[in-house]
């Protein structure tokens, strides 16, 4: 086992759709346990799912000790330091940070990323959608880089709680303290601004369990955006949805 992990941040207690990467998706499992199928075909990196104490999530860590994947418990609102916790745990310096929400997270860009990060000494490695960090965004494609030192660091600077509750938001609002690095998207992102493929309501959840029943090649933006752009109701749903739930 190496310094580098996946850290799965995962919880049961949405409050717009409570139980969302639980429910069947594709066939009978749910979203949480096919990003546990996608980030175990990637190597480099281990996996590690990073839950809250709270009892609600005690159907997660028993799927990770079914499939044998490491689960750390820690506060439900400092996810911040639940992360810092859950790398220290395992022994992690560095993570990739996955959200759990987001199923058609793209391979070859986290093959990118782990590439990038093993030949680089920065705190942080994001992807740029136009000068906003893809974390941020509503597309639902990428993960981000963070060391553990760059996380404690931001801990020791700050108690505001919505630095403490999303995760590297500190980091990057802060690149005078931090070694920054930023990959570029594709193009074709750009160019479909309308896509929306994180899932915060069930609106959402249904748009993406469609398309993912539709698209054999979810590794391909083109093959998704041209499905998505066929059909106009897809769009029209996105663009309302986007405009209701700006992160």
């Amino acid at each position: 086992m190496g310094d580098l992990a996946f850290i799965i941040q995962a919880r049961l207690g949405s409050t717009r759709l409570p139980n969302k990467i639980l429910l069947p998706f594709c066939g009978q499992k749910g979203i949480f346990e096919l990003m546990l199928d996608k980030l175990a075909g990637i190597r480099g990196a281990d996996c590690i799912v990073a839950t809250s104490t709270a009892p609600v999530n005690d159907t997660l860590e028993a799927i990770c000790r079914a499939r044998n994947v490491p689960c750390y418990r820690g506060a439900e609102q400092d996810v911040l330091q639940r992360f810092i916790e859950a790398a220290r745990r395992y022994g992690k310096t560095r993570i990739i940070r996955v959200c759990s929400d987001n199923p058609f997270l793209n391979v070859p860009a986290i093959e990118a990323l782990i590439a990038r990060a093993n030949m680089s000494d920065a705190d942080y490695i994001g992807f740029d959608v136009a000068g906003t960090p893809a974390i941020k965004t509503h597309y639902g494609f990428w993960t981000e880089y963070v060391t553990l030192a760059a996380l404690q660091k931001a801990a020791a600077c700050t108690q505001d709680a919505l630095y403490h509750e999303h995760v590297t938001n500190y980091i990057y609002t802060h690149p005078e303290d931090f070694r920054l690095e930023w990959l570029p998207v594709p193009p074709v992102v750009l160019e479909n601004r309308h896509v929306r493929l994180t899932i915060d309501t069930a609106q959402d959840f249904d748009a993406a369990r469609e398309i993912y029943a539709a698209i054999a090649d979810k590794n391909s933006f083109e093959a998704l955006f041209r499905y998505i752009n066929a059909r106009p109701r897809l769009v029209e749903g996105m663009v309302r949805q986007i405009a209701n739930n700006s992160k």
